[in-house]
């Protein structure tokens, strides 16, 4: 019998567990990359956390068979991202996305792939071009570069100013490349993430936008039928109309909380700030290279002990600018809230149409006892009347019977008119005290 190698887990290790079932716990995920090209990978959760550097307890916010609210966070190499229906991972060069027939996400992507294509309004091909260029000309215009030349004039200077101190005879060369180069012909360039959470933003308050929309053109022409005509078939309407109008704002209220919570943390938005993480870290380590040279035996002796703590001296004295995504969330916060505005004003619209209902309805309430006050007054008349009958109905003698037939005509006359004088004295009564109103 052939020998038959250890099962492998979903990401590649052997394993002594028997396989599992094909596809499970994989999925689909479409990744767009820096260029705009978009491909799937049918990868395990375990392989997006190697990749992202995401916790398992992140991974559960994306998870479609869970209610997770609207939420954005930070984290050391990714942005998690769950509003609406787009439930994505932004790092610093792709956008990891679950795949979906869903067409508001089939349109967040074709819009993600063309405000990354259309980078300071290039088309594809000219993009593919640019990526092509070698690394002094890519510096004129990338953002990434800019901060580098930045950080590298304000170290070199910084060193030098403490070795001058030190030593006044040595100084230190600023390379060419950087001297020549102006700040000013760095144009800024937005960085990738935050270019995909502008799509993230922008297609959740487009939904919420729509949805707000034609609530608004079938909410207000129902809600004005049901104050001219009250049936069951339009307070059903408007009770729907209700319902839908709670459940979006609830959405939108989650989305603003979001937003102004993030702009209320600056150490949250500086979690978002990935790509000048990455150049952060890439230049302290050209630094230290540059000003420590130790000789070839003291590199030997170094531990990785030392490595982890310059690491952890590179994050914590790590500031990026934040600025440039403050003004991001406060614009989506601006519109959210509008959005969350014309709700309320929708909510307050429904409210007085129940107001006017309700008085409407208390009015007729009234109009019907007005109409069993005097339906009661008239029995109790009439109750009158027929004691009057009753007594000549008795089989007994009077006189009156014996009487001629005027006196009969003359004393059903007089009963009668006595009937009608009674009831318009009572309904004159109630008018006067206030109780009826005619």
């Amino acid at each position: 019998m052939a020998y038959s190698p250890p099962a492998a887990d979903e990401d590649g290790a052997p394993s002594s567990v028997p396989p599992r079932r094909k596809g499970f716990g994989r999925r689909s995920w479409q990744v767009v990359s820096e260029s705009g090209e978009s491909r799937y990978e049918d990868v395990g959760k375990y392989w997006i956390m190697r990749r992202t550097g995401l916790p398992a307890r992140d991974l559960r916010v994306l998870d479609p068979m869970l209610s997770y609210p609207s939420t954005i966070m930070g984290r050391e190499r990714a942005i998690v991202v769950n509003l609406e229906h787009i439930k994505a991972i932004i790092t610093a060069k792709e956008v990891f996305l679950l795949k979906s027939i869903n067409p508001l996400v089939v349109e967040f992507v074709q819009d993600l792939q063309h405000r990354i294509s259309s980078l300071h309004g290039m088309p594809p091909r000219q993009l593919k071009q640019r990526d092509e260029m070698d690394s002094d000309d890519k510096a004129d215009r990338s953002w990434a570069s800019e901060l580098l030349i930045q950080g590298l004039h304000k170290r070199t200077s910084q060193s030098s100013a403490e070795k001058n101190e030190t030593n006044p005879q040595t100084t230190v060369d600023i390379p060419e490349k950087t001297r020549d180069i102006p700040e000013a012909a760095c144009p800024k360039v937005v960085p990738f993430e935050f270019r995909a959470l502008e799509a993230c933003l922008e297609s959740a308050c487009k939904c919420l936008e729509s949805e707000t929309k034609t609530l608004g053109e079938e909410a207000y022409p129902a809600l004005d039928e049901l104050t001219t005509k009250i049936s069951t078939l339009n307070l059903e309407r408007v009770r729907q109309i209700k319902s839908r109008l709670v459940e979006i704002s609830g959405r939108a209220q989650k989305v603003r909380d979001e937003l102004e919570h993030l702009l209320d943390d600056d150490n949250d938005m500086a979690e978002m700030c990935l790509t000048e993480k990455l150049i952060a870290i890439s230049l302290d380590q050209a630094s230290l290279e540059e000003e420590i040279n130790p000789a070839p035996e003291e590199e030997d002796d170094r531990t990785e002990d030392s490595k982890s703590e310059k690491n952890s001296e590179i994050f914590s004295s790590f500031e990026p600018k934040i600025e440039e995504l403050e003004m991001l969330l406060e614009a989506y916060f601006a519109q959210t809230d509008g959005i969350l505005q014309k709700l309320l004003d929708m909510s307050d619209y429904v409210d007085d149409t129940e107001d006017c209902i309700n008085i409407m309805l208390d009015e007729t309430q009234n109009q019907l006892l007005q109409m069993g006050v005097m339906l009661s007054t008239a029995n109790m008349i009439l109750n009158a009347g027929i004691v009057v009958v009753g007594l000549f109905g008795m089989n007994i003698t009077i006189d009156l019977f014996d009487a001629p037939t005027i006196r009969f005509w003359g004393t059903v006359i007089g009963t009668v008119t006595g009937c009608i004088v009674l009831y318009l004295f009572a309904i004159g009564l109630g008018v006067k005290k206030k109780i009826i109103d005619i």
